[in-house]
């Protein structure tokens, strides 16, 4: 088990970060979706390679809710970025199903093109490009339960230029690629991290479950097979934000045991990193949202909010952080 070490201190316009990804220019773009202080904007920033941070900008919000509470992120193959903004993230009844997905083309610090790509979403949640297509998680399909009244959950499937598409959070929409059941009762929250092979296939993080699940692809985008591809309590307890390395091998947040636990390309889990409850200021694992490779070291967000009997967090601290854990630790 390694020790995780501070990778940066936030600014005080932060308090939840989140997702993250790396720019053309290879700088990494962390999101802020701010559910711990939401009189802060939802916003991007930017991390050079000397650690020194900017916002880069405000999401724009929401017409109707005021708001934008961005998440996972990723690059497309135009140069713009795309946004999972989980308007309904909250639980706030006027916020339900307003979750949007966003393009913002983005030149220096001015958006220059603003567009949605879906809207109506329950819980848009992680976000991975393959070629043309970008595949997106939702955590919650409240309106449709599963087998026994078990969650069910999603992963849509969009095409970069496809705008104003309304979803309709039910199983037969058009959109949606595969969906899942949680069957965990203790923890009712489905599809969340995700990540894209060299092949095409996806793998999908069931956070109740434990288990990340593998979507085998079909040459014409749709799919072959789904299975459970590598789960075990022991060593991982929750499924958030997830990254592969060079090799194949797959590093995944574990929101509720404060835990980073690496897969290998066979399936086999092993926890690599673990932090007691504390305020992250050492750079503790404090609730890990996702984990990204840049130059070098894989950092970790540290969501730090959700409280309960399931979880090693306590409490919000400020001011908000990042983690870290170095190659040869691996």
């Amino acid at each position: 088990m390694q020790t995780p070490t501070l990778f940066s201190l936030l600014p005080d316009y932060v308090s939840t970060p989140d997702g993250m990804a790396i720019d053309p220019e290879g700088n990494l773009v962390l999101s802020c979706p701010n559910f711990a202080d939401t009189s802060m904007p939802g916003c991007l920033l930017k991390i050079g390679k000397n650690k020194y941070i900017t916002k880069w900008v405000d999401v724009p919000a929401h017409q109707e809710t005021g708001c934008a509470r961005p998440m996972g992120i990723a690059f497309g193959p135009d140069g713009a970025i795309y946004i999972c903004d989980n308007q309904g993230w909250s639980g706030d009844e006027k916020l339900m199903f307003k979750g949007r997905l966003l393009r913002l083309l983005i030149e220096g610090s001015t958006i220059i093109e603003s567009d949605v790509v879906a809207y109506g979403m329950e819980h848009p949640n992680g976000i991975r490009f393959f070629g043309d297509y970008m595949y997106v998680t939702q955590s919650l399909m409240t309106k449709a339960p599963g087998p026994e009244g078990k969650l069910l959950s999603c992963v849509y499937r969009f095409h970069y230029k496809d705008r104003d598409i309304k979803v309709d959070n039910l199983p037969g929409d058009p959109n949606i690629l595969e969906t899942f059941v949680t069957l965990n009762p203790e923890c009712q929250y489905g599809a969340d991290g995700i990540e894209v092979d060299a092949q095409g296939n996806i793998y999908v993080g069931n956070f109740g479950d434990g288990a990340v699940h593998k979507v085998v692809m079909k040459t014409d985008g749709t799919v072959k097979e789904s299975f459970v591809w590598a789960k075990d309590s022991e060593q991982l307890r929750t499924t958030d934000g997830m990254t592969t390395d060079a090799w194949g091998n797959m590093y995944v947040a574990d929101f509720s045991a404060n835990a980073v636990a690496r897969i290998d390309p066979n399936g086999k889990v092993r926890r690599i990193a673990q932090s007691p409850d504390s305020d992250g200021f050492n750079g503790e694992l404090d609730q890990p949202g996702e984990p990204c490779f840049w130059n070098g070291v894989l950092v970790v967000s540290c969501f730090d909010l959700v409280t309960g009997p399931d979880k090693v967090n306590t409490g919000h601290e400020m001011p908000a952080t990042l983690s870290q854990l170095l190659p040869e630790q691996f």
